[in-house]
């Protein structure tokens, strides 16, 4: 994910929290064995040189809300950061991808081992899935873990696990609903897009870290609540957003292929605009083709351009970036975190223009 927030500070105490957690990890690892260790130093290489989004969200609602105590704030923001590893690493299994960044990622990695040790290619593959899964479910049991380091109240604990605990509950459910999309033949309508959108990004890249700063931070429940709500419509652009990069972006910046969301033929606003035109009778059998060239990618791309469906999905990016600024432009909300938070969707559409 792009920086789309200004720079707080503490980020650095993120890095040793996850630094720390590896370590330990690392250690309790090659105890059991040399191959357990591999694969606890994939996944640290897996989570290390990111972006720290969703910290820096968990950070700034924290310090813009007063809260001073920066370095147990790093611990909620090291959650997230864990989080966030674990669903792309699942993400890349259910999407049976290997490279992420023009790198081998878990399964890339594991499946070129099981190849050199002579397995065949069925048989290799499955090795790099299976690892994948394995790497991603000790990511998101350790998230939970390094949650329960922070030193706060009871009812603050109580409160920020229920938080983490909603993100990875509606994470799965829009990864699970993205799936079921595809036993339909039938495009879901955009109401439904749009809360797949909600489920798999907003809730644990967005509304969960914001909130889990202002919580942590004592913030009144109001400013609670309306961080929610921007972090909603924030996401949803963000969403939005990423699916015409997914289509239209630079494949150097987005680090994947700019045809793989149209091979797989996964559901957007994109797709939604245009199977609702005449132009769909053209570009309805390559949508979703394993075999689609790049060509036939270029000839979908030239239809979704000419159909309206590129800016229509731009638009639409935009008017939830606006919503989101709308939940700011309160009294309740310090004009601190405002100044923080406008830029984040702003950055947002400036994306995909």
């Amino acid at each position: 994910m792009d920086t789309l927030l200004v720079e707080p500070a503490g980020l650095e105490k993120v890095e040793s929290a996850l630094e720390r957690f590896f370590d330990e990890s690392k250690a309790r690892a090659a105890r059991i064995g040399p191959g357990y260790l591999a694969l606890w130093e994939t996944l640290e290489r897996c989570t290390a040189g990111g972006k720290r989004f969703r910290p820096r969200m968990v950070m700034s609602a924290y310090q813009m809300l007063g809260g001073r105590d920066l370095a147990n704030a790093a611990e909620v923001g090291a959650a997230f950061e864990l989080l966030h590893t674990a669903l792309i690493v699942h993400d890349d299994v259910i999407d049976r991808d290997f490279i992420r960044r023009g790198i081998p990622n878990v399964s890339g990695r594991y499946r070129a081992i099981a190849e050199g040790a002579g397995m065949s290619p069925e048989g290799a593959h499955h090795v790099g899935l299976s690892a994948g899964v394995i790497a991603g479910d000790l990511a998101l049991s350790n998230a939970y873990r390094l949650l329960e380091r922070v030193e706060a109240p009871p009812a603050v604990r109580r409160r920020l696990g229920d938080i983490l605990d909603e993100a990875v509950f509606s994470s799965a459910a829009g990864e699970f609903l993205d799936i079921e999309t595809t036993l339909d033949p039938a495009m879901p309508s955009l109401e439904a897009i749009v809360d797949m959108a909600r489920l798999k990004t907003s809730v644990y890249s967005f509304e969960g870290p914001l909130q889990a700063g202002a919580v942590l931070a004592g913030a009144d429940e109001e400013v609670i609540a309306r961080l929610g709500d921007f972090g909603r419509d924030a996401g949803i652009a963000y969403q939005i957003a990423d699916d015409l990069l997914g289509v239209f972006g630079n494949e150097t910046r987005t680090g994947k292929t700019n045809w793989g969301d149209l091979r797989e033929g996964k559901r957007t606003a994109l797709l939604s605009y245009v199977s609702a035109r005449p132009e769909w009778d053209d570009i309805s059998a390559l949508v979703g083709s394993p075999g689609m060239s790049a060509a036939d990618a270029d000839f979908v791309r030239r239809i979704l351009v000419d159909s309206g469906a590129k800016d229509y999905s731009s638009d639409l990016a935009a008017e939830y970036a606006a919503r989101a600024r709308t939940h700011l432009d309160s009294d309740v909300v310090p004009s601190a975190l405002r100044s923080a938070l406008h830029p984040v969707v702003t950055a947002v559409v400036d994306r995909v223009h």
